[in-house]
């Protein structure tokens, strides 16, 4: 496919998905009214339509965003890309004392969902593509895929968690053939995800790729399409089931106390949130639409053994296999 064709058909599912999980939301959120905002670069070199939900009555902040920008290729983007790409990529042609005549394409959709109720859980996915190319003639030199989605409970039920992880593996060996994909991603997720300067997860996982290409471009986008769509149906599915859970003030505390490890993950090592920070001219209300409304920290907490805040602590400690 031709690259300036292939770049538009990647916009085309990505704005669908946006529109589709922002609807999805408004089956559940009955109060808040859609924040969107529409926005372009000052540069004129990129776009994007950020949409929010805010003080909801289901929905405490959920954020569906996508953007497409042109960057020029620096040396700390290019370093840390390197870094990621497979030995022998295309990123080998590219001359490192001309950065200059190279620029960065990201486009993409990214998500994060805070419910209310406790017992409804966190959900974060993003889908993307990067390309680096030639500024002047708009050559491609290198393209990849990357993405994933991971689910973030604040009370676990197994169920939910075999449920969600079963759902991204048949998507994915439906694409593939096989699950090696979904096992290899899984592991990378379990891995990524994590709050080294606690050793803890920040929750039970998904699927995680940072650098992925499959035969083809369509065949990648097809790949895309089918993680991002279990992932949408699987969580429909999990807050249906949970959205009229009774909880109390404690149940609330524990929501906020686990809001704050999730910012902690977000603002100290997800590269995604380093990467718009570093962007030029960056947007950080939108970068930043990934972390909570409320978070809670408190001086050396936790919860007694026995309960139900120990068992997902003690899960977050040690990566469990769910399917």
């Amino acid at each position: 496919m031709d690259p300036n064709q292939s770049e538009d058909v990647f916009s085309a599912f990505v704005d669908e998905y946006q529109k589709n999980f922002f609807d999805m939301l408004f089956r559940f959120e009955s109060k808040a009214e859609p924040i969107k905002e529409a926005w372009t670069r000052e540069d004129g070199r990129g776009h994007g339509l950020t949409c929010v939900i805010q003080d909801g009555n289901f929905f405490e902040k959920a954020g569906v965003n996508v953007s497409r920008i042109t960057i020029p290729l620096s040396q700390g983007i290019y370093q840390q890309m390197k870094g990621r790409r497979v030995p022998g990529s295309n990123l080998d042609q590219i001359d490192m004392n001309n950065l200059a005549q190279y620029d960065t394409y990201a486009n993409g959709v990214s998500l994060v969902i805070h419910p209310i109720n406790p017992f409804c859980p966190t959900v974060h996915a993003n889908f993307r593509t990067i390309r680096i190319k030639e500024r002047e003639t708009g050559k491609v030199i290198d393209s990849w895929f990357g993405g994933g989605s991971d689910l973030t409970p604040i009370y676990l039920f197994d169920e939910d968690a075999k449920f969600y992880h079963q759902n991204i593996r048949d998507a994915i060996v439906e694409v593939t053939g096989d699950d090696k994909l979904y096992r290899q991603y899984k592991k990378e997720c379990d891995e990524y995800f994590v709050n080294h300067h606690r050793k803890e997860a920040r929750g039970i996982g998904g699927v995680f790729y940072d650098d992925f290409n499959l035969e083809s471009f369509e065949k990648g986008l097809q790949f895309q399409k089918a993680v991002a769509y279990a992932n949408l149906k699987s969580y429909e599915a999990i807050i249906n089931k949970r959205k009229d859970t009774p909880y109390n003030d404690e149940n609330v505390r524990w929501r906020s106390f686990r809001r704050g490890r999730y910012a902690e993950f977000n603002l100290i090592h997800d590269r995604g949130t380093k990467f718009g920070l570093m962007t030029p001219d960056a947007r950080i209300e939108s970068i930043l639409m990934s972390l909570p409304l409320t978070a809670r920290w408190e001086y050396n907490y936790h919860p007694k053994e026995g309960t139900e805040e120990a068992r997902i602590v003690g899960v977050l400690l040690k990566p469990v296999e769910w399917v």
